[in-house]
């Protein structure tokens, strides 16, 4: 098993990250999406031999980045991705908000699913569209996709659909039939679909991905794919992404793009890349294998520490989602815990309105430091006023 956790605090408060930038060093962050991991050593050497020999100019696309992305879908999710199909990005949004501005009209209406990822929000605007939401619904503990919902959005006229699968921030895992019947509701209604499925690489043990395109022709009629492997080996610095096309309208589309877009990536992010795809998916499985152990961790801590936080552990990814509206703390309880625990964490408020006294933690750490991180909390709800 790789050593993952050997890694000491002090050696993080040297990153150059923002998640180690933006707070003074008395406070532990908790609140982006990075792990606190050394790099697959496979990727490592990629780098080191690409700096060795100066390969840091300008990026092009490269056909083996497409070939190693295909490789890694066929035997990770039994996808039948053509290489030919994949482009050149710097990250998703760069991406999503490129394509949007090329396949819709000035406001036209992009449906997300909420709470979400805060960028949402933003590119969708930088685009010059619109946001439409349709909010997730509790499921038990946890969530899950309104289809009638969906479809009533659908039907009102909007042009696309940003779907974001394995969800971020509430680790929802959508399956093979409720995708099918999202390709079924966006053929009806002439809805473009572009899945965001950059947490896919970290699905955890229970759960299974299935990639939008991998559902046949229908599905890459309307639809793109935006993946990278920039979450599941902590690489989001490096810059490079891939947008997949199936079909020969996608494949237009994404031939659009202009050169200024894919010469944003980096060239060390599609060294990177190809080793991760290609050469480190035993580092994968076992940051899978860890993450595993930590949101059950997390949930123990937490009904320990943290009585009246409602947490039900994600699907996929490493960042937990916790309901805290019956501490009655306000509607945006990060504040709480950054004066008085001195923890960073993610605030709900910029996933939409339906994240109002929620918080969001990365739980991709060592185990010290995620048992800090909720010691901490714990302290601020035993200090507040």
């Amino acid at each position: 098993m790789t050593r993952l956790s050997e890694i000491t605090l002090e050696q993080l408060r040297t990153r150059r990250s923002a998640k180690w930038q933006t707070f003074p060093a008395e406070v532990l962050p908790a609140f982006i999406a990075e792990m606190d991991f050394l790099l697959a050593p496979a990727i490592a050497a990629a780098i080191e031999t690409a700096v060795h020999n100066g390969d840091c100019g300008y990026a092009w696309p490269d056909a083996e980045l497409g070939d190693a992305l295909a490789g890694f879908a066929r035997r990770r999710y039994a996808w039948q991705l053509d290489p030919a199909g994949v482009g050149l990005i710097p990250d998703v949004m760069a991406g999503v908000t490129e394509l949007l501005r090329l396949a819709l009209p000035e406001g036209g209406g992009v449906v997300i699913n909420t709470p979400v990822y805060p960028p949402f929000f933003s590119h969708i605007r930088a685009a010059r569209c619109t946001v439409v939401e349709s909010r997730l619904v509790r499921d038990g503990g946890g969530y899950a996709l309104d289809l009638d919902a969906l479809e009533a959005v659908f039907a009102s006229g909007v042009r696309a659909y940003l779907l974001c699968n394995p969800h971020n921030p509430t680790g929802l895992v959508l399956s093979r039939d409720e995708l099918e019947r999202i390709v079924e509701l966006a053929d009806r209604y002439s809805v473009l679909v572009f899945a965001d499925e950059i947490h896919a690489p970290l699905v955890l043990p229970g759960a299974q991905h299935t990639a939008y395109l991998s559902l046949g022709e229908l599905a890459c009629s309307h639809a793109i794919a935006l993946v990278s492997a920039s979450k599941g080996w902590n690489i989001p610095g490096l810059k490079c992404a891939q947008a997949v096309a199936m079909s020969a309208p996608m494949r237009a589309l994404l031939g659009r793009l202009d050169e200024d877009t894919w010469e944003r990536a980096g060239t060390l992010g599609i060294v990177a890349s190809i080793a991760a795809y290609r050469d480190s998916v035993e580092w994968l499985d076992d940051v899978v294998r860890l993450l595993d152990g930590h949101r059950m961790l997390l949930r123990s801590l937490i009904e320990r520490d943290l009585t009246g936080v409602r947490y039900t552990p994600p699907a996929a990814g490493y960042l937990a989602w916790l309901d805290c509206r019956e501490l009655a703390l306000s509607d945006e309880p990060v504040d709480v815990f950054l004066e008085r625990g001195r923890v960073a964490l993610g605030p709900g408020l910029t996933f939409g309105a339906s994240g109002a006294g929620h918080v969001r933690i990365t739980f991709a750490t060592t185990e010290p430091i995620l048992r800090d991180i909720v010691a901490r909390m714990a302290a601020a709800l035993r200090t507040r006023d």
